[in-house]
């Protein structure tokens, strides 16, 4: 179980060059829990010169860690899984108290999303050539690309730092990881974990601070040779901006306003049971989640009857709660944007077949959402647009797979889509005409090792897998 006293004992401390440091600023934050609204404790915020420190921690750690051997940097990462492994229960029980996700899917999702990736990439880094010869008789050598800033978001908090840090450390890059400001136990905790694993001083090193403070200055910094970017397209703007001037590298993993594609040859009851799950995981709150439901005129009404049963049946409830329900959103603010897009889908005269406004009755301590339906949705319509990150579905009928496509693909978004169709031959044609950096046939989902990121306004670059790897890397021809 979760030391509680002990990681708050760290609130006010970052990670800096090995050991654990009081801030120098004096700006505080309280975290929240969402499910209660109350307040677990307040954590540092870094300024400036927390940011100048960290930096300077990992620029000196760099001129011996860059020239690491792969073989050392395997060993860390087989001894950060191994440790992790033996604390993943505090893991879950963290991520559960700070972002609200129910106990049980924080053990088997959230938490379990750390072992899954570390896994995948210390075997894909076993095979990835750091140097090769090409036909013409020069080499190719792969090079860390020196310090890197890792900025992570709240809703999946150990699978984004994982999906970042891990691959930097394999690459021989040193980092300073921000993680969000709302999720800040499961950072500590991996902080933690990082120390025990052994790896070397200023590494590894991690703040806490605002993303308009402590990430723009990470942004800026000129010794800050890449950033890594997961959170809003609105963010992503700004860390381009910031990088501009100096040329450093970027990679964006941002927002989804993703399309699934229900055909009338496919399973139809599974089709749309899932697809429900495949929008309300996490409580809505996924950048790939499958928000948007294209279905196909013929079975349009009856899809429309099959959403409204499933998500009668949906439960929300206390995130400590053994069971399969759904958790409360992250905050107040998260909760606010939510109940806009739902008034705004009613507005704009959209059919409410469940949910709805405000909290569900048994759930009116805690930022807690109605699972809602949208059906006769528009694509032009704001809810069908905008990334509304809760439990909310747009259902839209379709005439043609000409049409399904179109619909699909007219969207500034492009991270993820889902076809749903029993004809294997029109899935594949189909996933290769949608303009999404991943497709998920039939409930399928992509396997960890696999490159996640999308097109348009949802980023640029991928994680996971060798490709993921290769962001962290510059490509050097020697001749001779």
């Amino acid at each position: 179980m979760l030391e509680i006293n002990k990681i708050f004992d760290k609130f006010q401390l970052f990670y800096v060059d090995g050991e654990w440091e009081v801030s120098s600023s004096k700006e505080r934050l309280s975290v929240i829990n969402p499910a209660t609204e109350e307040s677990i404790g307040k954590i540092a915020l870094a300024g400036d010169a927390d940011v100048e420190k960290v930096v300077a921690a990992a620029t000196i750690a760099f001129k011996s860690f860059g020239h690491s051997s792969v073989e050392e940097r395997i060993d860390l990462l087989q001894n950060i899984l191994k440790i992790y492994e033996q604390r993943v229960d505090e893991f879950a029980s963290a991520i559960s108290m700070e972002m609200g996700a129910p106990i049980d899917f924080a053990r088997s999702a959230q938490a379990q999303a750390g072992i899954d990736h570390l896994s995948a990439l210390i075997d894909d880094v076993k095979e990835y050539k750091f140097e090769r010869k090409l036909r013409n008789g020069d080499t190719i050598v792969m090079e860390p690309i020196g310090v890197c800033g890792l900025i992570t978001p709240w809703n999946w908090p150990i699978n984004q730092i994982v999906l970042k840090v891990a691959p930097a450390l394999a690459a021989g890059c040193t980092m300073v990881l921000k993680p969000s400001e709302l999720t800040p136990l499961s950072a500590i905790l991996f902080a933690e974990v990082m120390h025990e694993a052994g790896v070397p001083k200023g590494v590894f090193n991690m703040i806490h601070g605002l993303g308009n403070v402590a990430g723009s200055a990470l942004s800026k910094h000129p010794n800050v040779a890449m950033i890594s970017f997961t959170g809003s397209t609105g963010a992503g703007r700004s860390i381009i901006r910031n990088s501009a001037e100096r040329i450093a590298k970027t990679t964006l993993e941002l927002g989804g306003k993703s399309p699934n594609l229900v055909f009338a040859d496919c399973e139809l009851s599974t089709a749309i049971d899932q697809g429900i799950d495949a929008c309300f995981i996490n409580s809505g709150q996924s950048c790939d989640a499958a928000t948007r439901m294209l279905v196909e005129r013929s079975v349009y009404e009856k899809s429309i009857e099959l959403a409204h049963d499933k998500c009668e049946r949906i439960s929300v409830g206390d995130p400590t709660k053994s069971g399969n329900h759904l958790g409360p959103l992250v905050s107040q603010i998260q909760f606010d944007r939510v109940q806009s897009l739902i008034a705004c889908g009613l507005e704009e005269g959209a059919r409410c077949i469940s949910g709805g406004l405000g909290k569900p009755q048994e759930c009116q301590v805690g930022y807690f959402a109605r699972p809602t339906v949208f059906a006769d949705v528009k694509n032009t319509m704001k809810i069908a647009r905008e990334e509304i990150f809760g439990p909310v579905l747009c259902m839209i009928p379709f005439d043609s797979e000409k049409e399904a496509i179109e619909l699909a693909n007219d969207n500034a978004y492009g991270l993820a889509a889902y076809i749903q169709t029993l004809d294997q031959g029109r899935a594949q044609t189909v996933a290769r005409l949608l303009r999404s950096g991943s497709v998920n046939i039939n409930n399928s989902f992509i396997a960890p090792g696999s490159p996640f990121g999308g097109y348009k306004l949802s980023g640029t670059g991928r994680e996971g897998g060798a490709e993921g790897v290769n962001e962290y890397l510059e490509v050097k021809v020697i001749a001779s």
